[in-house]
């Protein structure tokens, strides 16, 4: 059996949904909205009644600050819409309460799901309402929950017999490539596209939906860093410090025999060749797999002095943080912290500094298909101070210069 809960803050608690109401009315400029309330929605199954009823306020709110209620309560003049995670998605709420509720009955792991419904009172036209849906549900990761509840949680999934082989891949015009980009939503690009079809042409056959769907995951910004590996054609600026500083950068590469393409990766590591083929990096440890930057240093323990090595990493998650910004940015710190500590060193600490576009900007000047700036900012100060505070390390500076 499924059982359902309804958790929203107290009067003077409700900071979440005062700070979305005032969005409401600021950046998205709908004055009619009067007043907001968010709710967490939470759905347990494989607990007994007993024990369900044990962590409602010890697992799933917390009677000083929370009000936990078995049936939502709205008016009928208020706009109401529910937002969950996509399948697949991970949803953290849900997974610590389920690991909370396994830790108290020392039993089977729970199945746990969890949704936030927004109650919104006011005066809002239809263009409101789909204004706020927009801003509200991100679906990259997200989508509008029902309000019935389900008879199971358990995910059942169709197990197919055999790999989908698709026919006629090899043989697509443009159009048909363009088309198959569309329908499939890869996220590699036309030109991507055409290069996978010149490899499975060369093997005269047609590739099956998972090599495809393989392809686009492994190809993307996210794993790949494509747009750092962009070749660059050319670059022309306004800027004469921006023009010297390239121009510096080209006088480099022709000095290091650089024949490799132009691109953000290169520039962003051209620095360090030269300084290595100055001989000024004799301090600096290499090894077959160079994640983090190692540096041999002295370090008195106990009055005497010993060998150690410092670890740096710089971790960049520009595109997925856009488009998903709570686990882009997330990763980004998530992979400063791991790639020390898969080299076996202790991390001390975290830091994130970024760029951005101004986070004031309102809601109807954002490109279509975007994002808002706004959005991507404040969720991704949410993602990253997310990490390293779920594994005990704190972030102990976050900076963001907006231009």
């Amino acid at each position: 059996m499924v059982y359902r809960i309804f958790v929203e803050k107290k009067n003077g608690f409700d900071v979440e949904a005062k700070s979305y109401c005032s969005e409401l009315k600021t950046f998205l400029g709908i004055k009619g909205v009067d007043s907001v309330r968010v709710i967490n929605r939470y759905d347990v199954e494989k607990v007994s009644k007993e024990l369900f009823d044990s962590i409602v306020n010890t697992v799933l709110s917390e009677p000083q600050v929370d009000t936990a209620q078995a049936e939502l309560k709205v008016n009928e003049t208020d706009f109401v819409f529910a937002v969950e995670f996509l399948p697949g998605q991970f949803d953290q709420r849900a997974d610590s309460a389920a690991q909370c509720i396994q830790l108290i009955s020392q039993g089977e792991k729970p199945l746990v799901k969890s949704a936030k419904i927004y109650v919104i009172s006011g005066t809002l036209s239809q263009e409101d309402k789909e204004k706020i849906k927009k801003f509200t549900i991100n679906p990259v990761e997200a989508r509008e929950a029902g309000f019935d509840k389900p008879d199971t949680l358990v995910a059942v999934y169709d197990v197919p017999s055999s790999v989908k082989v698709l026919k006629g891949f090899i043989t697509l015009d443009e159009n048909g490539l363009n088309s198959f980009l569309k329908e499939y939503a890869l996220a590699m690009d036309l030109d991507d596209l055409k290069f996978c079809q010149a490899y499975f042409v060369k093997e005269n056959r047609d590739p099956t939906i998972t090599e495809i769907r393989m392809l686009d995951t492994y190809w993307s910004d996210h794993c790949r860093h494509t747009t750092f590996l962009t070749t660059i054609d050319s670059v022309k600026t306004e800027d004469p410090l921006l023009q010297k500083a390239f121009n510096e950068y080209i006088a480099t590469r022709k000095e290091l025999n650089r024949t490799k393409p132009i691109n953000l990766m290169d520039l962003a590591t051209i620095a360090v060749r030269k300084l290595k083929k100055d001989g000024k990096l004799n301090k600096l440890d290499e090894s077959e797999e160079i994640n983090a930057c190692t540096v041999k240093i002295k370090v008195m323990v106990n009055g005497e002095e010993q060998d150690y090595l410092l670890l740096f990493k710089n971790e960049t998650h520009n595109h997925p943080t856009e488009i998903e910004p709570f686990g882009g940015a997330a990763t980004c710190i998530g992979g400063a912290i791991r790639d020390p500590l898969s080299g076996r060193a202790y991390v001390y600490s975290a830091m994130r500094v970024t760029g951005a576009a101004d986070p004031l900007l309102e809601q109807s000047k954002t490109l279509k298909g975007k994002l808002s700036q706004r959005k991507i900012v404040t969720t991704a100060a949410s993602g990253y101070s997310s990490y390293g505070n779920q594994i005990g390390l704190a972030t102990g500076l976050v900076d963001e210069i907006y231009d």
